[in-house]
């Protein structure tokens, strides 16, 4: 599989074609953040790591970016089996 770009990851954002996991919601509630927020960090930001689940072989992609209000943060992101973008947890650096 080959590794997403952060052009794919920016074109999922814009086409609101990703989903936001449970842990990241309560993690944007306990750090006063928005979607609007969530989606700066990835349009702003860039790929700073990737790491490969041990036992899925899942590629997780963690984007540094800043926050509407130029805080910075951090999203991890995976691409889903069906393509969406899945964000994993989302916090303030």
């Amino acid at each position: 599989m080959a590794y997403p770009t952060i052009q794919q990851i920016r074109n999922l954002i814009r086409t609101l074609n990703y989903v936001v996991s449970t842990h990241a919601a309560e993690e944007l509630e306990d750090d006063n953040l928005s979607i609007l927020d969530l989606e700066s960090i990835i349009l702003t930001g860039q790929i700073v790591e990737r790491q490969r689940d041990v036992k899925t072989r899942e590629i997780k992609n963690i984007v540094s970016g800043v926050t509407l209000d130029g805080s910075e943060a951090q999203a991890v992101i995976k691409i889903g089996l069906t393509g969406k973008l899945i964000v994993i947890t989302v916090y303030v650096l």
